[in-house]
C-alpha cells in the first residue's frame, strides 16, 4: 500500500479524531506536556497554562539551530495555545476554574497536593465541572508511601529496575538517553484520559486519573517485575536477547547494524545467506535453544560474514531473504532516512520566532481523520487575550490582570 491509498478517504475538515475535545493543561517539563501534546496531536483543543515567567521546557538547551526556540519546547508544546496565569493568586485560581468548567480534560503534573493547595485540585474543579476528567501525573502517584516525594525521570528509571538492566554487561547500570519514564507516563496519561472520557460519554461520570511514572515504567518493563517478584533476577545483556541468538550489534565495513533471528525458520534462511547451509538443520543451531547454547559460535558466524560487507550490501541480502536487519543510525541519519520522511515523522513547522524547523510528527496514522503538526509551539502568553476574551474578560480587565502579574 502507498501513502495515497492509505489516506484515500481522509477528511480535511477535522484536526484529528479528538476534534471538539477541550483540554486544560497545567504542567511543566515533560510527562504532563507529553500527555497533553498527544491529545493535541489527536485533534483536541489544548490550552497550556504556564506561570508568567514560563515553564522549564522553554529554557532547556540546546536551542534549535538558527532559532531562539528550545528543542524541547518546540517538540512537546506544538498544537497548543499558551496562557500565562499565576494560579497561586485568587484571580489566577478563579480564571483556571472558569476555564476548567468549559473543559473536558484537565492535565497536571505537579507534586501530589500542589494543585489542591492552589485551590485548583480535582475536588475544586469537580465542584465547577462534575463530569471532568482530571489527569494527575507524578513520579510516585497520588497515594502510597512515596507519594509526597519529588519524582523525576532518572529516579523512576532507577527505582523501577530499568537502569539495572540497561547498558553493557561489563559496564555500570545506565539510564535511557531519552526521558523514558516521562514519555511512557505521558502516553498512559493520554490513554487514561481517553478511556475516562469514553466512560463519561456513556455514563455522565467524571473521575480523576492517577498516573505514576514509576507505575508506567513498570508496566512497560515487559514482564520483568513479575520475574523479579518470583525470585528471578535477570542480568544485563547489552544488545543481545536471552531467548534468541544470534541477535546483536555487528560491525560492517562502513558501520554497525543490528541483525539476527528470532525464529527457527529465519535461521534456515540466514544459514544459507551467510554461506553455511549445512547449519540450517544442524541440531546445535536449528532451534532457539540450540543457538542460545551456542551463542558465541552464532555471533562469530554472522559477525564474520557482516564484517566483509557494507551496510547496504548486508541489508540488501537480508531483505531478499526476509531476515531482520537495520542500520545503527544516529538521530541525524534517522532524520535523513527516506522511510522516516515518507511517514511524515519530520514536518516543516513555523516556530514562534518565524523560523522553520522539522518538528517530530505524530506516530499514529489515521486513514479517515489524519493528524499533523498544525501549529508550532506558541510564544509565552501568545494567546492570553484570545483565551480571556473567550471567557468574557474585557480589555480593561485583561490589562489589569497583566499589570498585576496574574497573567
Amino acid at each position: 500500500m502507498n501513502k495515497a491509498e492509505f489516506y484515500r478517504e481522509a477528511r480535511t475538515d477535522l484536526p484529528g479524531p479528538l476534534a471538539g475535545v477541550r483540554v486544560l493543561e497545567a504542567t511543566t517539563t515533560w510527562a504532563g506536556p507529553m500527555c497533553a501534546v498527544v491529545l493535541a496531536d489527536l485533534g483536541a483543543s489544548v490550552i497550556k497554562v504556564e506561570v508568567p515567567s514560563g515553564e522549564v521546557t522553554r529554557r532547556l538547551t540546546p536551542l534549535l539551530p538558527g532559532t531562539s526556540v528550545s528543542f524541547t519546547h518546540a517538540t512537546v508544546n506544538r498544537n497548543k495555545r499558551s496562557l500565562t496565569l499565576d494560579m497561586r493568586r485568587p484571580e489566577g485560581r478563579d480564571i483556571f476554574l472558569k476555564l476548567a468548567a468549559q473543559s473536558d480534560i484537565v492535565v497536571e503534573n505537579f507534586k501530589a497536593g500542589t494543585m489542591d493547595n492552589w485551590g485548583v485540585g480535582y475536588r475544586a474543579v469537580r465542584a465547577v465541572k462534575p463530569d471532568i476528567v482530571y489527569v494527575s501525573i507524578t513520579g510516585w502517584g497520588q497515594f502510597g508511601p512515596y507519594h509526597e516525594r519529588p519524582g523525576y525521570d532518572p529516579l523512576v528509571q532507577a527505582a523501577s529496575g530499568f537502569v539495572s538492566l540497561n547498558g553493557s554487561p561489563d559496564g555500570p547500570p545506565t539510564k535511557a538517553p531519552t526521558y523514558l519514564g516521562d514519555d511512557v507516563a505521558g502516553l498512559h496519561g493520554a490513554i487514561g484520559a481517553i478511556a475516562a472520557l469514553s466512560h463519561r460519554d456513556r455514563t455522565g461520570e467524571g473521575q480523576q486519573v492517577d498516573v505514576a511514572m514509576l507505575d508506567a515504567l513498570l508496566f512497560q518493563s515487559d514482564g520483568y517485575p513479575t520475574l523479579g517478584a518470583m525470585g528471578v533476577d535477570p542480568t544485563r545483556m547489552g544488545n543481545e536477547f536471552g531467548f534468541a541468538a544470534p541477535v546483536n550489534l555487528f560491525d560492517c565495513k562502513d558501520g554497525p547494524v543490528m541483525a539476527g533471528v528470532l525464529l527457527d525458520s529465519h535461521w534456515k534462511v540466514l544459514a544459507r545467506t551467510i554461506g553455511c547451509p549445512e547449519l540450517a538443520d544442524d541440531p546445535n543451531f536449528a532451534t532457539a535453544a540450540g543457538r542460545t547454547a551456542n551463542r558465541d559460535a552464532c555471533n562469530a558466524l554472522l559477525g564474520g560474514w557482516l564484517a566483509k560487507r557494507t551496510r547496504a550490501e548486508a541489508i540488501q541480502a537480508f531483505d531478499r531473504g526476509g531476515i531482520p536487519i537495520a542500520p545503527v543510525n544516529t538521530y541525524a541519519e534517522a532524520a535523513r532516512d527516506v522511510h522516516v520522511r515518507e511517514r511524515d515523522m519530520l514536518q516543516p513547522t513555523r516556530l514562534e520566532d518565524g523560523s522553520i524547523a522539522p518538528i517530530t510528527g505524530p506516530a499514529a496514522k489515521f486513514s479517515r481523520t489524519p493528524t499533523r503538526v498544525r501549529t508550532g509551539a506558541p510564544a509565552l502568553g501568545e494567546h492570553n487575550d484570545e483565551i480571556l476574551v473567550e471567557i468574557g474578560f474585557t480589555t480593561a480587565a485583561r490589562r489589569r490582570l497583566k499589570e498585576s502579574g496574574v497573567t
